[in-house]
Formats: structure tokens, C-alpha cells, sequence
């Protein structure tokens, strides 16, 4: 989704994944421009998806579709990513424009959507000069990013189109037993070997015992991060949150303390490296900032912190599962147990802070 990684030209698109043909006809019908489709060039993204952007009649279009082998859920996942972007439409989050999503499988092979293309950069696969040696700016990114999750935390999902996503309450009572029954079902692999127990089971009692008691149902991002941005070429601002395919209604302060998390490992190999950059926020005084705008509890934060941390390191661990069962890279399990061991550490420590 990162637009500014052309990968490569229309030569290098095979007709399973584009097919320009069908394309302008279903384009015909919903009067976007007329002619030929040119300069078809793939985008790289951080995800499986197929990123691609193409020219007709003088407008740039990006369309996303799931890969042609794999992901069984991938029209779904369009689908939904659809919605959120349409419900996104009139909110003060900065994100792509949807232009049109379809859902017949005969024009392409699966569901897929258009939007409009976004000039900007990704900061976790390169971040410019101008960003690594001025504090200032860093520091200016990251209330950036605070602001579009204040932004995503006004967002109304008992309006049409995100309604469509669900919503059940009690979803604050869900995540514990849900990431936990995660958790456990990687023993059933035997090769494995879990993190120790006794203190994924401390944290795990930790969250139970102190649930907080105001819901809040808004649209989660899922994975919001600065893998999943893009940034404005000439000033620290965001131009977009990208990356959907997580989204789902539940509390929106998991998103601020994934956030946070995220930081706390400033290098994560593939995805991002912050490591001795100058200028990124205290975690304290990004979530000072979310909870005085958005009338959070600073100790419910601390919940939702180690909730993320709990969420994030099951995340990784079923790719550990996965290896040991022969389904993923033995080098991306020994990276994620790396960072999973530094979880559990950041976790724990959050369990102990006196406010």
C-alpha cells in the first residue's frame, strides 16, 4: 500500500491478476473514464495484497485485490476494507479515498477496490534525512499520528456503511479469554516451545483482574503503526493511515496502546528500525495527549497497553507455532521469539509501575 514503491511495469502483471479488459468494461459501466487502461505498475506494500496503479484517461487510479493463490478470506477482506474507507469518507482521518469497490468475482477473479492515489511516504521503510535528524519533526510525527487516532476515535459506527462490520458489546471481556485460547492452542503443535508459562499466566490474571468498567465501541484500525502510514512529502503530517484489512469495531484505545507498544521495540527486522532516532515521544506523553482529548483514564491505559502487548505478542507467536510446524520461515520465528521475549519484559514492567 505504500505507494511510492513502483515495483514494476504492465509487462510484469499477468493477466490472473489485472485484466485490463474486463477492468474498463466494469469501469464502462460506472462511468469512471473511458479508453484504454496504460501504465499499469505494481506498488509495493506491507501485506500480501496486489497493490496496483494504472492510468485511464488522465486520472490515476490504485487498485487492491487479494493475491491470486492463498488467502481464502481475500474477497472478504476487500470487502471490508471497502467499507472502512467508505465509512471513513467525511471524518477528519486521513486516508485514501474509495473510488469504487467491486464485488463480482467474474471481472477479476475476486472482490476488488479502487481508490485514489496518495502522494506520500512510508516512514518505516525510509525514512528521509530530513525526518532521522530533526528531533523537532519526529516529535511532530507522533502527536501526528495521536491525532489521527483521536480523529478514529470520533468516527460514528452506528452509521451506514459501518454498520455492516458488527458490533457486539462486551468486547473488553472478550479479549482476555480470545488471546489467551490463542496462546494455548500453539502447545497442541508439538514441536513447540512455549514462552514461559507462568508468566504469560501472571499477565493474563493481570488484565482479568482489572477490567475497565466504560466500553468504548468505535472502529479499531487493528495495526496501527508507522509500517501502516504514509507521510506527507513536505511536512511531518500524516497523508494517510493505510492498510485496513484489521479493522473491526471494538475499543479504540487498543489502537493508542498498540501504538505505543509498537515503539517500545524500535527495530523490528522487515517492518521498521528506529533505533537511536532522536525526537519520538515518551510513551507517557503520547497517551497524555490521546486521553486528555479523548476523556480516557490514564490507568485504563495502562490496561489497554498490556492488553496490546498480550494481543501483539500471541500475534507473533503463531508465526513461531506456524515454523515449528514447517508452515513459516525458522529465521522470522528465532526474530519474532526475539521480540516476543522483549513483550513479555515491557509487559510485565508495565504490570508493576505504581502511576
Amino acid at each position: 500500500m505504500h505507494m511510492h514503491h513502483k515495483l514494476d511495469d504492465s509487462r510484469g502483471v499477468p493477466e490472473d491478476v489485472l485484466s485490463p479488459d474486463r477492468l474498463a468494461t466494469w469501469m464502462d459501466a460506472k462511468g469512471l473514464g473511458c479508453g484504454p487502461i496504460s501504465g499499469v505498475q505494481r506498488l509495493g506494500g506491507g501485506t500480501q495484497n496486489v497493490v496496483l496503479s494504472f492510468q485511464r484517461e488522465n486520472r490515476v487510479y490504485v487498485l487492491r485485490r487479494p493475491p491470486v493463490q492463498g488467502r481464502a478470506d481475500g474477497s472478504q477482506t476487500m470487502v471490508r476494507e471497502a467499507t472502512v474507507l467508505d465509512g471513513l469518507r467525511d471524518s477528519a482521518v486521513p486516508h485514501p479515498e474509495l473510488i469504487a469497490a467491486c464485488t463480482d468475482e467474474s471481472v477479476l477473479g475476486s472482490s476488488f477496490y479502487l481508490m485514489e492515489p496518495i502522494d506520500g511516504f512510508n516512514p518505516a521503510s525510509a525514512l528521509p534525512a530530513a525526518l532521522r535528524d530533526d528531533p523537532a519533526a519526529m516529535r511532530e510525527l507522533a502527536f501526528a499520528m495521536v491525532d489521527a487516532l483521536v480523529a478514529l476515535a470520533q468516527v460514528d459506527v452506528t452509521k451506514a456503511p459501518l454498520t455492516e462490520l458488527g458490533s457486539k458489546p462486551g468486547w473488553i471481556e472478550r479479549q482476555v479469554p480470545r488471546w489467551a485460547r490463542r496462546l494455548d492452542a500453539l502447545e497442541r503443535l508439538h514441536t513447540y516451545q512455549p514462552l514461559p508459562k507462568a508468566r504469560t499466566e501472571a499477565v493474563r490474571a493481570w488484565l482479568a483482574g482489572r477490567l475497565p468498567n466504560d466500553e468504548r465501541l468505535g472502529l479499531v484500525h487493528g495495526d496501527f503503526t508507522f509500517a501502516n502510514v504514509l507521510v506527507d512529502h513536505l511536512r511531518p503530517e500524516l497523508a494517510a493511515v493505510v492498510d485496513w484489512e484489521l479493522a473491526s469495531i471494538g475499543d479504540p484505545r487498543l489502537d493508542v496502546a498498540h501504538f505505543v507498544i509498537s515503539l517500545s521495540m524500535r527495530r523490528v527486522p522487515g517492518l521498521w528500525d528506529l533505533e537511536g532516532i532522536p525526537g519520538i515521544p515518551a510513551p507517557r506523553d503520547l497517551i497524555e495527549a490521546y486521553a486528555s482529548r479523548t476523556g480516557t483514564d490514564i490507568e485504563d491505559m495502562r490496561w489497554f497497553q498490556i492488553l496490546a502487548g498480550f494481543r501483539l505478542l500471541t500475534l507473533l507467536e503463531e508465526t513461531v507455532g506456524r515454523a515449528a510446524g514447517g508452515d513459516a520461515s525458522r529465521k522470522l520465528a528465532t526474530t519474532f521469539r526475539r521480540i516476543t521475549e522483549q513483550l513479555l519484559d515491557h509487559v510485565e514492567s508495565l504490570t508493576l509501575q505504581r502511576n
